[in-house]
């Protein structure tokens, strides 16, 4: 793979999860419980799940990605080179290049009843760390930082691919939640 300007990136991935912030708030935040709840008119996750599902990847990744980051010395490297198998997964999940829907994995399946202003709220919380640790991977080694994906902890992807993972499934979902805005005004 090609390096990239490492700041470069990390901004993108950062206007990223402000976008989902300001979404998040603006869209779900002061919605009715019912609202969040109501399954998509396609069958699809309701709002409150597509966020759930979102919660429980974070609070596999969260974690780890902040223990990585404490434990790692500050470098001034300007450069990131994704791996194949990171750019594969994260080409897989952006909804961009990713067209093909998947099942979810075991663990990460939302019920279907939620308390939805706790899962919106959650979410929020989740997005504003993932913030911190993008601003705080500014002083990192984004290529030698290893975390664990969470279909198995024997396989590892450097930080800067987990970080784009992670960023390409929550805008893969947040689509999915706004579509059911979109059909809840065409019923």
């Amino acid at each position: 793979m090609k390096p990239v300007n490492k700041a470069a990136l990390l901004k993108t991935l950062e206007d990223r999860v402000e976008e989902h912030i300001s979404e998040t708030i603006a869209l779900f935040q002061n919605r009715s419980n019912a609202d969040l709840n109501n399954p998509s008119a396609t069958g699809g996750w309701s709002i409150a799940q597509c966020l759930d599902h979102l919660n429980s990847y974070g609070d596999f990744y969260l974690p780890h990605i902040g223990k990585s980051l404490s434990g790692s010395d500050d470098v001034n490297v300007s450069e990131f080179t994704s791996s194949w198998f990171g750019a594969y997964f994260t080409k897989m999940m952006d909804p961009e290049t990713g067209k093909r829907k998947y099942k979810a994995m075991k663990g990460h399946i939302p019920a279907s009843d939620l308390d939805a202003a706790k899962v919106v709220g959650e979410f929020l919380r989740q997005q504003e760390l993932l913030m911190s640790y993008l601003r705080a991977a500014r002083k990192k080694d984004l290529n030698k930082i290893k975390i664990p994906i969470s279909i198995s902890k024997l396989i590892r992807l450097r930080l800067g691919d987990v970080f784009q993972f992670l960023i390409a499934h929550n805008e893969r979902h947040m689509q999915q939640a706004k579509r059911n805005l979109v059909s809840e005004k065409t019923s």
